[in-house]
């Protein structure tokens, strides 16, 4: 008796073209736009700018912001892909399990790695976005795993409630800080302009629940100084969530993969992106949950879900249904290599701007005037990076974890 294979699923350009502009944005970290903005303050184009490669203080959203809530939705649309890619050939549950908590374990010792980098020490921190991924990776898998099994979505789709419910209530549990509490634990004040008042107070930056967690738990780590806060107010906890906008992409992951008209599936995307931004902005807007994303409030998770939506809905329109690949190939090239993408975007932009120096002279970036040099250099830096990237798709040299 023959044994039956199954062909191993072809690249979506979409997911490509998407997970390519989400990593160009991080690489684009090298322009320093916010220079530029300092040099010319009268500029609203220059200010609007920095806005968007920046993060908000606290409450809201810039396109910085949508950058790590972007390539975790993808990976939650790409493992439908690779699991299939792995059934095709017949691999085993247990390889299975073995390679997902094996691709966990590094993308979490990445991470530290990655924030360690220009440290006296290892700095065991939790919350960059590949530690994030990577502890919530093998939950992803078991419940991609199960609903592909059953071929039923009643497990994805309760488990993203559950999630979400159980971390709102674990920090409107938590006490707010009463008339002794000690501010300067916490990096802020009472009165810093972004805190939240009534119930909404309960997320606000290093005085919630998560922030007491770390305290705890990142000082179970050798340190070049006690923990006490995190000066963005990201948490460990955060990868909870997180795992949430995992699920979503899960979820569009199985409806891509599974699409029969093109059609329907944008009405699908476009109908849940409406949804959960309406009950994202319902909650902030009531007070119950407000939508920060350096917490990941649950709130968050439904906002960033929604735009991930839209975004995939717009690549997948351009991209594959009106195959418009050609106009995309620059997204392509770094979306197919997105893990060398983060570590050459995390690690080789200093000693890029340091070659140039020595190479094309210390004032090489000042060619336009000392207000555009970040943007120079930086341009430069972007392009050097895209280069490299461009050679190893030539090369089909693909990192992969």
């Amino acid at each position: 008796m023959k044994e039956t294979t199954t062909l191993p699923p072809q690249r979506v350009s979409s997911v490509d073209a998407y997970r390519g502009f989400v990593m160009f944005l991080m690489m684009a970290e090298v322009l320093r736009l916010g220079r530029v903005a300092e040099a010319f303050p009268e500029s609203a184009f220059w200010a609007f700018l920095d806005f968007h490669q920046s993060h908000v203080p606290w409450v809201g959203c810039s396109l910085h912001d949508l950058i790590q809530p972007s390539f975790s939705f993808l990976v939650g649309v790409a493992l439908p892909y690779s699991m299939a890619s792995r059934a095709s050939k017949n691999q085993s549950v247990t390889v299975m399990w073995l390679h997902t908590l094996r691709r966990s374990l590094i993308l979490i010792l990445l991470g530290i790695f990655l924030r360690s980098m220009h440290s006296e020490q290892t700095n065991f921190t939790f919350e960059d976005t590949l530690t994030q991924i990577g502890m919530g990776y093998p939950i992803l898998f078991a419940l991609g795993f199960a609903s592909e099994k059953t071929q039923r979505y009643t497990l994805v789709w309760g488990a993203l409630p559950v999630i979400l419910v159980g971390y709102a209530a674990f920090f409107a549990l938590y006490p707010l800080p009463g008339p002794d509490f000690d501010w300067s634990q916490t990096g802020t004040t009472a009165d810093w302009e972004h805190n939240l008042k009534g119930f909404a107070a309960h997320w606000n930056k290093n005085t919630n629940a998560a922030w007491a967690f770390d305290r705890w738990f990142l000082n179970l780590f050798p340190r070049e100084k006690p923990f006490e806060f995190n000066g963005g107010g990201y948490s460990t906890l955060s990868f909870i969530p997180t795992l949430g906008t995992m699920i979503l992409g899960l979820i569009a992951g199985k409806w891509l993969k599974s699409a029969t008209s093109s059609t329907l599936l944008l009405k699908r995307f476009l109908i849940t992106a409406a949804v959960l931004l309406v009950l994202a902005l319902a909650f902030h807007f009531t007070g119950l949950n407000p939508i920060v994303k350096r917490i990941w409030t649950p709130a968050w998770t439904l906002f960033s879900g929604g735009c991930a939506f839209l975004l995939l809905s717009a690549f997948y329109f351009a991209v594959d249904v009106k195959d418009l690949k050609s106009w995309f190939y620059p997204l392509i090239v770094i979306g197919t290599n997105s893990i060398a993408a983060y570590v050459i975007a995390d690690g080789f932009g200093s000693f890029v701007r340091g070659s140039f120096k020595i190479h094309l002279g210390q004032h090489y970036d000042t060619v336009f005037g000392e207000g555009y040099a970040s943007l120079v250099s930086g341009a430069l830096i972007l392009f050097t990076e895209w280069l490299i990237l461009r050679w190893m798709y030539k090369k089909k040299i693909f990192i992969k974890i």
